[in-house]
């Protein structure tokens, strides 16, 4: 899952990004509304946290134009703005959550994993495909009741599967949604980490659609 994280204060993005990605996410950086704006109408993420007070341009001026241009991610605000108009004002801009400075790092996850589950509609904080579960409060997969060891990557690529599970995924999108923006894409680690989450699932468990990606199966069950 791929996050974009729009804060113009660096000690506290790289804080924050670490947190996002020790909950399993990659993360871009932006430090001012013009980056924001750009990577926001270009890039596909899965959810972006978006402080208002940006050098620039404004946090709402960017999220009004990502809306009327199209873009629909969710988008979670941070603000030292308090006053519910101010809350009323970003929510009407197209904000699908507030989040007022300070607050605790476990608060922005848990409201980011809520957004992420919330457009994909589901509202438990476990998601299944057969056997296999997807804990997003743990950040953790079980299979058969045993707790899956991947690496970052491989967790990455099965959680989008697990959210779009039943829909073929070409290899771009992985591509897109697994890895952060400086990442040095290699063509060849998507058939390498589907190679590795067949071993670990099941053979059965992801089919290849030749030119047009895969698709994620129940595994079976023991």
């Amino acid at each position: 899952m791929r996050t974009l994280l729009v804060e113009d204060d660096r000690e506290l993005a790289q804080q924050l990004g670490g947190c996002l990605r020790g909950a399993g996410y990659a993360v871009d950086f932006a430090y001012d509304g013009r980056d924001a704006e750009h990577l926001g109408a270009t890039e596909p993420y899965d959810a972006v946290v978006l402080d208002l007070g940006l050098p620039l341009v404004d946090g709402l001026t960017v999220l009004n134009r990502w809306r009327n241009a199209g873009r629909t991610m969710p988008v979670l605000i941070l603000t030292a703005r308090v006053t519910w108009r101010d809350k009323v004002t970003g929510l009407r801009a197209g904000a699908d959550d507030y989040l007022a400075k300070p607050f605790e790092p476990e608060e922005l996850l848990a409201r980011i994993e809520a957004l992420t589950r919330r457009v994909h509609g589901h509202a438990d904080t476990t998601i299944s495909c057969g056997p296999l579960t997807l804990d997003t409060t743990l950040n953790q997969f079980k299979l058969n009741g045993e707790v899956l060891d991947l690496t970052a990557l491989e967790y990455r690529m099965l959680a989008h599967m697990v959210y779009r599970q039943g829909r073929v995924i070409s290899k771009s999108e992985l591509t897109e949604h697994i890895y952060e923006q400086d990442f040095d894409r290699d063509s060849n680690v998507i058939e390498v980490l589907i190679n590795r989450l067949r071993k670990k699932l099941g053979a059965e468990s992801i089919k290849t659609y030749r030119g047009r990606g895969y698709e994620l199966r129940a595994p079976e069950a023991l």
